[in-house]
């Protein structure tokens, strides 16, 4: 009798394996954190930083420096945590943030929606829109790289936002908007640019829009009606943005480590 031994090749990852380890639907547990630890605070601090995608040395070094830093509140990542929507980068970027010692949320980013990176994003963090309330103020966060998705899939997701706002909180008197890519880049442009920033001005009190994905810190008017979009340096920079927001308004300010 001829015995035939068959060994399985295995490999680190697999572009197309969405299999996941450690930690996930991380949102359903950190949101409600947020939302408990900002209850009844008339000002809050929060930290945003994003496009961590590659630099692991410099992440655990800001997920340190924030974990150093007394009157925070909470965290937003503003997606791109990988280049290529691989598991092995989200599960290793998603250990970095695990070492906070506060809660966060993360968003998409346009590489994080490469080949099944969508399905590996919302296993670990759940739906890429979504919304929170902390204090005062309702954070909107909408997934905002249309390249990315086909005509069948609503990026942005208008009825989202449509019910965000028929549902508003009525404890919740401002609003900040949150996403990985602004209006008017490669991700977002021609009339859905338009129409999700006009989407967007229809919320109480918009304060400000917040977005990562070109790398570099600029402030721009980008309607030319008042209301600004503040992109944050990619985390490669040595830098994160922490915003301070209360009834009078908002600061922020940028944190070098």
């Amino acid at each position: 009798m001829m015995l035939f031994s068959l060994t399985a090749c295995q490999s680190e990852f697999h572009a197309y394996d969405t299999r996941i380890d450690g930690a996930r639907d991380i949102h359903a547990r950190t949101i409600p954190l947020i939302e408990e630890r900002t209850a009844s605070k008339s000002e809050i601090r929060f930290v945003f930083l994003s496009d961590t995608q590659r630099w692991y040395d410099e992440f655990e070094d800001a997920v340190e420096c924030i974990n150093s830093l007394a009157d925070i509140d909470f965290v937003i990542h503003g997606g791109d945590m990988t280049d290529w929507g691989l598991n092995e980068e989200f599960e290793r970027q998603r250990d970095i943030l695990e070492k906070l010692t506060l809660p966060y949320v993360a968003l998409i980013g346009n590489h994080d929606c490469i080949a099944t990176g969508r399905v590996a994003y919302e296993k670990i963090f759940g739906p890429a829109h979504f919304a929170f309330t902390a204090g005062h103020f309702r954070f909107i966060c909408s997934n905002t790289n249309t390249l990315e998705y086909n005509d069948f899939d609503p990026v942005p997701d208008m009825d989202f936002l449509a019910r965000e706002l028929a549902s508003f909180p009525a404890e919740a008197t401002h609003t900040v908007a949150v996403m990985h890519a602004a209006p008017l880049t490669e991700q977002l442009f021609g009339h859905k640019a338009f129409a999700f920033h006009e989407a967007l001005m229809r919320f109480p009190s918009l304060q400000f829009c917040l977005n990562g994905h070109g790398h570099k810190f600029e402030v721009h008017d980008t309607f030319e009606d008042g209301m600004l979009y503040i992109q944050s340096d990619c985390i490669f920079e040595r830098n994160f943005l922490i915003f301070t927001l209360n009834e009078d308004g908002y600061s922020y300010e940028q944190h070098y480590f």
